[in-house]
């Protein structure tokens, strides 16, 4: 039963986010903001599928004692491209509320991102054993949740000062994913069902492209309206 649930949740989740990025990339026209929008969407999707496919392979296969290296390989690559979809997030702020500057922000972005890959290469991670560290994943998501404290805050604050509706709730969005996602660093391996909060983490993200798909749209209808 856990293996066609999680396999189908999985199928329909890189389905969306991969299909909604490609949307918004066509969509985009030239607006920097959606196109950045879709490819963090490609990134999240294509990422996590490294992970997810060899997952629901494992599951309906031989199970996941015997994936441990394909699974620890994806989790890696998840890991790098998580990263970088963080990156474009940052990006997309700057876009849509006209932000110039701030190279010092910048700067703290790139070096938390640098830092999260560095430490995710180190052997001591432990990515291909039954058995990984836990100060590794400790150690390597402390950058990662600087730089995820960082979006949720300039989000935060920029919707809320130019009342921007769409984009009202996109800080709690990712509040949410990392909610979830910490326990899940902290105990999934003494405690396997708190590895299930990595859905609501999900859902957390397919929440957050649409989001950006959403406001697209809408930009486009309002644009429509206007030449009509």
């Amino acid at each position: 039963m856990q293996a066609i649930f999680e396999t189908l949740f999985d199928v329909i989740y890189l389905t969306t986010v991969f299909v909604l990025g490609v949307l918004i990339i066509r969509g985009a026209k030239g607006r920097s903001q959606y196109a950045l929008f879709g490819w963090m969407a490609v990134v999240l999707a294509v990422g996590d599928s490294f992970h997810l496919i060899p997952r629901a392979i494992a599951l309906n296969t031989v199970g996941l004692e015997n994936y441990t290296v394909p699974l620890g390989v994806g989790k890696f690559i998840t890991s790098i491209t998580m990263t970088v979809f963080y990156i474009l997030l940052y990006y997309v702020w700057r876009s849509r509320y006209a932000v110039t500057g701030r190279k010092n922000l910048t700067a703290t972005m790139y070096l938390l991102a640098a830092a999260r890959i560095l430490l995710s290469v180190f052997p001591q991670n432990g990515w291909t054993s039954a058995s990984p560290s836990l100060v590794w994943g400790i150690l390597r998501n402390i950058p990662f949740s600087l730089m995820g404290i960082l979006v949720i805050i300039l989000f935060y604050r920029s919707a809320k000062t130019s009342e921007d509706a769409s984009f009202r709730f996109m800080w709690l969005t990712i509040v949410l994913s990392f909610a979830f996602y910490i326990p899940v660093v902290l105990w999934a391996d003494l405690h396997p069902l708190i590895g299930m909060l990595m859905i609501p983490k999900t859902c957390a993200y397919v929440w957050t492209v649409f989001i950006g798909y959403g406001d697209m749209r809408k930009s486009d209808k309002m644009t429509r309206k206007k030449s009509a």
